[in-house]
This record gives C-alpha cells, structure tokens and sequence, in this order.
C-alpha cells in the first residue's frame, strides 16, 4: 500500500552493531521518556541490514526537551514509501527482513533513503520502504 510520509522530526538512539542492537538502543531511547504512551516510535535502517546504521526513534512532541535527554535529534525523510503490516510482530521477529526483502523485489527501493519500521502498537508494525 502506498503511503506518502512527510519528514518527521525525532529524536534517536544509533544501535551498536547495527540492526543487532536494536533492542538496546530501544531499551534506552524508552528509559529516559516520562512516558510511552501516544508515542510514535521508530525503528530506521541508513544502508544494507547487515552493515547500515540503526537508529531507534521516537517523535519529538512538544513537550520534549531533546537537550535534556542527550538523545541525537534527526529528520526521517519523508517522501514515496511502500508499507506492509505485520501482525503480532513480536512473535514474529524473522518476518521483518522477509517482508523488506519482499517490497524491494516487487517495487525496488530509493536508496538515498533509509527503510522505515513504524511500531504503531504492541501489536501491528509498518514495513515502510523508499520507492521513486
């Protein structure tokens, strides 16, 4: 399904080891919010899955303080994506490099952009990949 995103503006933590270290980078982004709730957190890959740059984020509302939290603030770029859910997705880790495999096969990929995972609940996350 094709969305149309415009830039939005976060603030992140850069995993260690790449795609590996997300879970940590998570972990930290999440310890130092007042709360998680009506939050939009995001999961963005800069590269190649096995060699990008990972960054856990989260979108600055305005009552952030980016300074305060030492966080790195960024902008995911907006623009032409193609979107797939997944379903229950914490049980389902492995469908996530299936699924970006899948998009890139069927609509190729913008790869001066990176691809976007959108946990929109415990529940259901977006695959978002780049398109031209």
């Amino acid at each position: 399904m094709l969305k149309i995103l415009p830039n939005i503006q976060v603030m992140c933590v850069i995993a260690k080891n790449g795609a590996v270290g997300a879970k940590a980078a998570f972990d930290e982004l999440e310890s130092k919010l007042s709360t998680l709730k009506k939050r939009r957190f995001f999961g963005v890959l800069i590269g190649k899955p096995d060699s990008g740059e990972y960054r856990a984020c989260v979108e600055i509302t305005d009552s952030d303080n980016p300074k305060s939290t030492g966080f790195e603030t960024w902008t995911i770029p907006g623009g032409k994506y193609e979107q797939q859910k997944i379903w229950d997705w914490e049980s389902k880790l492995e469908q996530i490099g299936k699924v970006t495999e899948q998009i890139i096969k069927e609509y190729g990929i913008d790869s001066t952009r990176p691809t976007i995972e959108y946990y929109r609940s415990m529940k259901e996350l977006r695959i978002l990949i780049p398109i031209k």
